[in-house]
């Protein structure tokens, strides 16, 4: 075996165990996570936290959700590092997560919205439902979403790109950037989720199974479209039968 080689099978056995180490962790986040479901899931609105403890479980959600979808793109980010891959690879995710625990504000903002319309006005949360799930559909179907997701799926380019990065936090900026796309590519669902209900885990099962499809099976971006129109049809249904938004029940007293 040449050097070029025993190089080459070395630096593919760090990625494993880099990948390895990804779905680790989330699946620690998805353990976390439903043990903390069971004392909050069904709440409707921002589950009676505040903003730091809504944002910090947010985030440990998004570990759950979305670093399974995140771990191809960084094993080959991986390839491209020579020294320090252990910690190159802790600050791409570092930025990743970044990303997504700043789209807690506004999902905070839109849970909020839906607690205080589920108590005060049942028939406006409705239509807020049926907006939110509408939305998602036309979103799914749309152009931008075909830009980010063609950036999530064949990430090559933008690798080309973070290798021109310099700096002590070149990395964390690489994994924001990706980040933004994979945000672009998914902030409907997760708006669909509060909608569903924030810790509802059978939701949060059914999005990450579709945002892993969209990103590596050969057919996710008709997988994306299919969501798309169950989303649509999903809307349509809420109108008549709103037990379908249960994120956006009214609180029991």
């Amino acid at each position: 075996m040449s050097g070029s080689t025993r190089l080459a099978t070395a630096r593919q056995g760090l990625t494993t165990r880099e990948a390895a180490f990804l779905l680790i962790l989330a699946a620690g986040a998805w353990v976390a996570t439903i043990k903390l479901s069971r004392g909050i899931a069904g709440m409707p609105g921002t589950m009676g936290l505040g903003l730091a403890s809504f944002v910090g479980i947010w985030t440990l959600m998004m570990s759950a959700m979305m670093l399974p979808s995140v771990t191809p793109t960084a094993s080959l980010y991986a390839r491209t590092v020579v020294t320090s891959r252990p910690a190159r690879i802790a600050g791409l995710v570092a930025g990743y997560l970044g990303v997504w625990a700043a789209a807690g504000l506004p999902a905070y903002g839109l849970a909020r919205m839906i607690g205080w319309l589920a108590d005060a006005h049942p028939a406006a949360v409705r239509v807020l439902a049926v907006a939110v799930f509408a939305a998602c559909g036309v979103y799914q179907l749309s152009m931008l979403k075909d830009k980010c997701l063609a950036h999530c799926r064949s990430p090559i380019a933008l690798l080309l790109r973070y290798g021109t990065y310099r700096g002590r936090f070149r990395d964390v900026r690489a994994g924001a950037h990706h980040g933004g796309y994979c945000l672009g590519c998914c902030w409907s669902l997760m708006a669909v989720l509060i909608v569903l209900g924030t810790m509802n885990v059978l939701a949060m099962v059914g999005l990450a199974a579709v945002v892993l499809a969209e990103r590596v099976a050969k057919h996710g971006r008709p997988i994306g479209r299919l969501a798309g129109i169950a989303a649509i049809g999903l809307a349509v249904a809420t109108i008549w039968l709103p037990w379908l938004a249960p994120g956006c029940a009214p609180r029991i007293s």
